[in-house]
């Protein structure tokens, strides 16, 4: 990248830094779930023909584009901006959790659904968003994972199969 850069003009250069300010000074997150937006409140936390009664939560803001890139899901999210890993001594923001409290009863939320990696560290923060959304009465799932559409068993690991073996669900007569 830095022998690209420096085969450009200075032109070319200038007008990359001003970018970069601009982004900077333009990009900040939503106040209600933490998205990436050059608003106060993002299009999506604005937009009223969202399903209000569903909040996808993720653990970043690509994750939160990643999941609005692939068009199937139309609810709200919220960013946690952060993980349970013991390891690196990461916890959720306690702020974020606060937030999607708030958001729950105002909003009279029915499901979270829990859109996290599938490693140890998404599984402990999964368990932690759990137990501090107990009392709350909302339904809580997960993503399901297992085998990649297109994957082939033979290449997959133990754990993956593992997974998908657990994951499995029941044919309905339509489907075979």
């Amino acid at each position: 990248m830095v022998f690209f850069m420096l085969s450009q003009d200075s032109e070319w250069a200038k007008s990359i830094a001003r970018t970069i300010t601009e982004v900077m000074e333009q990009v900040t997150s939503c106040r209600e779930c933490g998205a990436v937006t050059t608003e106060d409140i993002c299009r999506i936390c604005s937009d009223s023909t969202r399903d209000r009664c569903r909040i996808c939560v993720v653990e970043t803001q690509e994750d939160c584009v990643a999941m609005e890139q692939s068009g199937i899901y139309n609810g709200l999210y919220h960013v946690l901006g952060g993980k349970c890993s013991p390891l690196d001594d990461q916890e959720i923001p306690k702020a974020s959790m606060e937030l999607l409290r708030r958001r729950i009863f105002e909003l009279r939320a029915g499901e979270i659904i829990l859109a996290l990696d599938p490693r140890i560290e998404g599984d402990l923060t999964a368990f932690a968003i759990q137990e501090a959304l107990m009392d709350t009465g909302v339904k809580i799932s997960r993503l399901a994972y297992g085998l990649p559409v297109g994957g082939s068993i033979g290449y997959a690991d133990r754990a993956t199969l593992h997974v998908a073996l657990e994951s499995r669900r029941e044919m309905e007569k339509e489907e075979y």
